[in-house]
């Protein structure tokens, strides 16, 4: 077999081209140095490094490029890839080495380098940073919150725990079992943060994720990560855009009551939550064409949770807590609105 010559690796690119390589629109579309400034101050704020002041000298092994391991985590949330598979990914796929910048004769991070800066970022709570910084870049790029907001919340699944109703019990407490405790590797794999849920007659163990898209553009402005349990309703107020430019709120009717609606009157904000009935008193006629007239509207915020589970390889989290989820799937937001930029700017294109 010969060796592979420098033409060899270009005429593989350009077949991926051919096919149309969507990681080649990301890249285009994303100017990525743009994090570069809040991804140092976060891995110092996280731990991971030290700030320039504090370095004795500049010997030693240089740290991993922080843009280039961003890519990667946009990577993991794009296609929902544990550490070890995007480890694996990266030393055997051309258009994953071609979006972070890696040559075949260069290093690739190791799974253990990716949970690390992970971590770091989480610690620092950097991702909701990073995510906002997206946002004005979108903002300054004419995408403006537009057309009133659609706000929704969908269960992230995560590894279920095999507990006893006691211990699920003392967790509940905000207590550790003591046989958890006396094996520390087990505690250590026991996520005490996520919590069960009911929901069309089945049981979910995990997350929601909470959120708030523009009516026109369908992309994320806001968010709040919280335990499954969380009803939608509390965190309504903690997801409401205050920058759209319009004062429409669209919402299922698991939103409605009369705090919610005197809040969003409060703010000058005109609610189109979906009105339910009660037992023994259907809604009327009226009402019943007015949700419908609300759904068409409101189903906007559906095609987003739809491209998690079969665009962007499923919602599941594998970390363990709230912190590493939260960081997850902020990641996973962020990584949607990437893809949604792509289409948008297409679609400009197609216009013109």
């Amino acid at each position: 077999m010969s060796q592979p010559g420098f033409f060899d690796l270009s005429r593989r690119y350009e077949g991926l081209d051919a096919a149309g390589d969507p990681l080649v629109a990301i890249a285009a579309a994303v100017p990525f140095a743009l994090f570069r400034g809040k991804l140092q101050r976060a891995l110092v704020k996280g731990g991971l490094r030290k700030a320039d002041r504090d370095r004795k000298s500049a010997a030693g092994r240089k740290p991993w490029d922080e843009v280039l391991i961003f890519k990667i985590l946009v990577l993991q949330a794009l296609y929902n890839l544990s550490d070890d598979q995007m480890e694996y990914q990266l030393r055997d796929r051309l258009s994953f080495m071609r979006f972070v910048g890696l040559g075949l004769e260069e290093a690739v991070p190791d799974a253990k380098t990716l949970w690390l800066y992970r971590e770091a970022l989480g610690k620092a709570k950097a991702v909701d940073k990073l995510f906002r910084l997206f946002d004005a870049y979108l903002k300054d790029q004419g995408y403006l919150a537009m057309g009133g907001q659609i706000i929704d919340a969908t269960i992230v699944p995560a590894p279920r725990q095999r507990n006893s109703r006691d211990d699920n019990a003392q967790v509940k407490a905000g207590e550790t079992p003591p046989e958890w405790e006396a094996h520390p590797a087990k505690n250590r794999q026991k996520d005490k943060d996520a919590r069960w849920t009911k929901k069309h007659g089945q049981c979910h163990f995990g997350y929601k994720n909470h959120i708030s898209i523009d009516r026109k553009y369908k992309l994320v402005r806001r968010y709040v990560i919280s335990t499954a349990s969380v009803h939608d309703s509390q965190r309504l107020e903690d997801v409401l855009d205050p920058d759209n430019t319009a004062s429409g709120v669209w919402a299922d009717s698991a939103y409605r009551s009369k705090e919610s609606e005197k809040m969003l009157a409060d703010r000058a904000m005109k609610s189109h939550i979906h009105r339910r009935g009660n037992r023994g008193k259907p809604l009327d006629p009226r009402q019943d064409a007015a949700n419908k007239t609300r759904s068409k509207v409101r189903a906007r915020v559906e095609h987003v949770f739809g491209t998690q589970p079969t665009s962007m390889g499923g919602k599941f989290v594998r970390t363990i807590g709230i912190v590493r989820a939260t960081t997850k799937i902020g990641m996973q937001n962020l990584a949607y609105n990437r893809r949604r930029l792509v289409v948008l700017e297409r679609a400009a294109i197609v216009a013109i």
